[in-house]
């Protein structure tokens, strides 16, 4: 494990999103035609995806909802390879992500939709992979090698792809605020962070609850994931309005929550309340992002992004990723190479 030799591969990748973002957005927004002739008189938008990439997918579908106005699902591949069935999907864009663009089921169902009657462009950081191949259209990312295990820069720059996605379809948002997106990510990573309080408690506890609303579902999606795969912590992902539906009971002494939220938009009040909530029942919370208004309603705060909302994801899970990088460490973990794990995950 690199330890005092060293920063891990996860760490160093953290810090390379900044330049993979840049690259990624200056490659895609020119592209942004070639999206809107593929998605022509298309209605629905259907993700198809696993694992980190799924996450990415859940901001995506935010994004169509909420600034399209398309209706957005995410798909369930053994409809395609386990199952076999067939549906009609004329009408849908089925937009397919992996990173490596080399699971098979991805690949193979993006071809099942396209076989189904939708038009089809993938997102990959393999542009010469099966499933760009298998794409009519592909936006290969440029996060460059990503040897740790964790999905860090190959993550962030999926979301930047989905957000030049939605600015071809039409959403009316800004892309000089993408275009800051890369500047921003370099300033918080500038920013010193107080990692080591919150890593030190959540050493000492079996599991933990990662919430956020909104957009910020995303990112604490994102972010319970990697706490499981590089931490082995028992973290639970969830939408504050889930975690209020029975969930919340988890939340004691023995589990804390940490609480994802952009510094704006209409998620925010209700984050905060969540957060007084936990520690109403003796729980610890840890923010991250959501402002002073969050901050001042947990117990530690890791500070967010200064983006719009439609943005925050891809800032907010940076602080995720390095306290995570810490916390392993902390465990006597290597994050680069968690048990269990390959770069490549192929499922049936």
């Amino acid at each position: 494990m690199s330890s005092a030799a060293g920063p891990t591969r996860m760490r160093t990748e953290i810090a390379e999103q900044p330049a993979a973002l840049q690259a990624t957005i200056e490659a895609l927004l020119p592209r942004r035609a070639e999206a809107a002739a593929v998605a022509r008189d298309t209605r629905q938008i259907l993700f198809i995806a696993r694992g980190t990439s799924d996450n990415a997918a859940v901001y995506g579908s935010y994004l169509c909802q909420v600034h399209l106005g398309r209706l957005a699902t995410l798909a369930s591949p053994s409809i395609a390879t386990t199952y076999r069935s067939r549906i009609d999907l004329s009408g849908v864009l089925a937009v397919a992500l992996s990173q490596s663009g080399r699971t098979e089921e991805i690949a193979q169902t993006l071809v099942w939709a396209g076989d189904c009657g939708a038009r089809t462009l993938a997102i990959t950081n393999g542009p010469g992979s099966p499933l760009a191949e298998a794409a009519e259209v592909t936006f290969a990312t440029h996060a460059g090698t990503e040897q740790a295990v964790p999905a860090t820069k190959s993550f962030t720059t999926q979301l930047a792809a989905l957000a030049v996605l939605a600015l071809a379809l039409g959403a009316p948002l800004d892309p000089g605020a993408l275009q800051a997106v890369p500047g921003e990510i370099d300033a918080m990573l500038a920013r010193p962070l107080e990692l080591d309080p919150v890593a030190a408690e959540l050493a000492g506890v079996p599991g933990v609850v990662v919430s956020g609303r909104g957009f910020a579902y995303a990112a604490a999606l994102e972010i319970a994931l990697k706490l499981k795969e590089a931490c082995y912590l028992h973290a639970m992902g969830l939408s504050w309005a889930d975690l209020l539906h029975g969930p919340i009971a988890v939340v004691d002494a023995d589990t804390p929550a940490i609480i994802v939220a952009a510094g704006a938009g209409p998620a925010l009040p209700g984050t905060v309340d969540l957060a007084q909530r936990v520690r109403g029942a003796g729980a610890r919370a840890y923010a991250i992002g959501g402002g002073p208004d969050l901050a001042a309603a947990c117990d530690l705060a890791l500070p967010g992004p200064d983006l719009p909302e439609w943005l925050a994801p891809v800032g907010l899970v940076v602080p995720g990723q390095l306290l995570t990088e810490a916390l392993a460490r902390r465990l006597g973990i290597d994050p680069d190479r968690p048990r269990g794990l390959s770069k490549v995950t192929q499922t049936d």
